[in-house]
């Protein structure tokens, strides 16, 4: 069963994104993909840009509507995923437990709809 691995953190709780702690980390977020990649898990996955890169979409009335940022304010902000092929909710949760930043993070585990074949 596929599975996305949703990567949230707080912004106010997390390695400054250029400084020393998150270069110290990068090993271990190198190291967790190649160990995906090595059990035949690994389906995809990328980071993403800062929240505050991001741009909402709407169409109302017939009419386009961006808006800079996330669609809500939350406390925690998505910042990339990894999609996993697993047998079991289980597997797929043990390996959201070993994120390297799931100390201080959150992962989103989440089942991937099968649509049927629209052949």
């Amino acid at each position: 069963m596929r599975y996305m691995l949703l990567i949230y953190t707080d912004p106010n709780n997390r390695p400054d994104p250029g400084g020393p702690e998150a270069a110290a980390e990068m090993p271990r977020w190198f190291a967790y993909t190649e160990e995906l990649q090595r059990s035949g898990a690994l389906l995809g996955g990328e980071p993403l840009h800062d929240v505050a890169d991001a741009t909402t979409v709407r169409v109302r009335g017939g009419e386009t509507i961006t808006t800079d940022g996330p669609f809500a304010e939350t406390k925690e902000t998505l910042g990339g995923y990894y999609m996993i092929d697993v047998d079991t909710l289980d597997e797929a949760i043990d390996w959201a437990a070993k994120m390297p930043h799931i100390d201080y993070g959150t992962v989103e585990v989440r089942p991937i709809m099968e649509l049927p074949d629209q052949g």
